[in-house]
Protein backbone atom coordinates (compact mmCIF):
# COMPACT_ATOMS: atom_id res chain seq x y z
CA UNK A 1 0.00 0.00 0.00
CA UNK A 2 0.70 3.37 -0.67
CA UNK A 3 -0.23 6.40 1.58
CA UNK A 4 -0.20 9.95 -0.43
CA UNK A 5 -0.73 13.14 1.81
CA UNK A 6 -1.53 16.52 0.26
CA UNK A 7 -0.29 19.55 2.11
CA UNK A 8 -0.55 23.65 0.53
CA UNK A 9 -3.91 24.62 -0.28
CA UNK A 10 -5.20 27.60 0.96
CA UNK A 11 -6.52 30.49 -0.49
CA UNK A 12 -5.23 33.11 -2.64
CA UNK A 13 -6.22 36.05 -4.43
CA UNK A 14 -6.11 35.92 -8.45
CA UNK A 15 -2.27 36.77 -9.31
CA UNK A 16 -1.19 34.75 -6.38
CA UNK A 17 0.80 31.86 -5.55
CA UNK A 18 0.68 28.33 -3.95
CA UNK A 19 2.77 26.02 -3.55
CA UNK A 20 1.79 22.12 -2.78
CA UNK A 21 3.69 19.31 -1.70
CA UNK A 22 2.70 15.60 -1.95
CA UNK A 23 4.31 13.51 0.14
CA UNK A 24 4.43 9.08 -0.45
CA UNK A 25 4.96 6.71 2.23
CA UNK A 26 4.65 2.90 2.38
CA UNK A 27 5.80 0.21 -0.26
CA UNK A 28 7.50 2.72 -2.74
CA UNK A 29 8.67 1.25 -5.87
CA UNK A 30 11.60 3.27 -8.07
CA UNK A 31 9.25 2.98 -11.34
CA UNK A 32 5.85 5.17 -11.17
CA UNK A 33 3.83 8.14 -12.41
CA UNK A 34 3.34 10.75 -9.91
CA UNK A 35 1.80 14.09 -9.86
CA UNK A 36 -1.51 16.42 -9.63
CA UNK A 37 -4.91 16.03 -10.94
CA UNK A 38 -8.04 18.70 -10.04
CA UNK A 39 -11.66 18.49 -9.66
CA UNK A 40 -13.30 22.25 -10.27
CA UNK A 41 -17.00 22.43 -8.82
CA UNK A 42 -19.20 20.73 -10.87
CA UNK A 43 -17.08 19.44 -13.27
CA UNK A 44 -14.97 16.17 -13.42
CA UNK A 45 -11.41 15.20 -12.50
CA UNK A 46 -9.10 16.62 -14.59
CA UNK A 47 -4.63 15.84 -15.19
CA UNK A 48 -2.52 18.70 -14.18
CA UNK A 49 0.59 17.98 -13.70
CA UNK A 50 2.79 15.20 -13.81
CA UNK A 51 5.74 12.84 -13.88
CA UNK A 52 5.25 9.71 -16.59
CA UNK A 53 7.32 6.62 -15.61
CA UNK A 54 10.20 7.45 -17.87
CA UNK A 55 10.67 10.61 -16.23
CA UNK A 56 9.07 13.07 -18.31
CA UNK A 57 6.13 15.58 -17.30
CA UNK A 58 3.04 15.94 -18.83
CA UNK A 59 1.09 19.70 -18.48
CA UNK A 60 -2.71 20.25 -18.47
CA UNK A 61 -2.53 22.88 -21.60
CA UNK A 62 -4.64 25.38 -18.98
CA UNK A 63 -1.23 25.70 -16.88
CA UNK A 64 1.50 25.39 -19.21
CA UNK A 65 3.88 28.56 -18.32
CA UNK A 66 2.34 29.05 -14.45
CA UNK A 67 2.76 25.49 -13.06
CA UNK A 68 5.62 23.59 -12.47
CA UNK A 69 6.18 20.20 -11.25
CA UNK A 70 8.63 18.95 -9.93
CA UNK A 71 9.81 16.29 -7.27
CA UNK A 72 12.50 15.17 -4.45
CA UNK A 73 13.66 11.27 -4.81
CA UNK A 74 15.21 10.97 -1.60
CA UNK A 75 11.90 12.26 -0.24
CA UNK A 76 9.48 10.62 -2.30
CA UNK A 77 7.43 13.98 -2.34
CA UNK A 78 6.32 15.84 -5.77
CA UNK A 79 5.55 19.87 -5.45
CA UNK A 80 3.43 21.66 -7.88
CA UNK A 81 4.31 25.60 -8.04
CA UNK A 82 1.27 27.18 -9.28
CA UNK A 83 1.65 30.95 -10.34
CA UNK A 84 -0.32 33.79 -11.78
CA UNK A 85 -3.53 31.89 -10.56
CA UNK A 86 -6.91 32.06 -11.83
CA UNK A 87 -10.21 32.08 -10.51
CA UNK A 88 -10.55 29.05 -12.34
CA UNK A 89 -7.93 27.60 -10.79
CA UNK A 90 -10.05 27.07 -8.19
CA UNK A 91 -10.30 23.04 -7.05
CA UNK A 92 -9.96 19.86 -5.14
CA UNK A 93 -6.08 18.92 -6.18
CA UNK A 94 -5.63 15.24 -5.88
CA UNK A 95 -1.84 13.83 -5.27
CA UNK A 96 -1.85 10.87 -7.79
CA UNK A 97 0.98 7.76 -7.91
CA UNK A 98 0.51 4.95 -10.10
CA UNK A 99 3.02 2.26 -9.59
CA UNK A 100 3.11 -1.67 -10.35
CA UNK A 101 -0.90 -1.31 -12.03
CA UNK A 102 -2.08 0.55 -8.97
CA UNK A 103 -3.27 3.85 -9.19
CA UNK A 104 -3.26 6.08 -5.71
CA UNK A 105 -5.17 8.83 -4.56
CA UNK A 106 -4.39 11.75 -1.59
CA UNK A 107 -7.18 13.21 -0.10
CA UNK A 108 -6.87 16.12 -1.91
CA UNK A 109 -6.28 20.19 -0.71
CA UNK A 110 -8.44 22.33 -1.73
CA UNK A 111 -7.47 25.64 -3.27
CA UNK A 112 -9.53 28.84 -3.93
CA UNK A 113 -8.66 31.83 -5.94
CA UNK A 114 -10.76 34.45 -4.73
CA UNK A 115 -10.58 38.29 -4.11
Amino acid sequence: QVQLVESGGGLVQPGGSLRLSCAASGSIFSIYAMGWYRQPPGKQRELVAVFTSGGSTNYADSVKDRFTISRDNAKNTVYLQMNSLKSEDTAVYYCYRRQRGRDYWGQGTQVTVSS
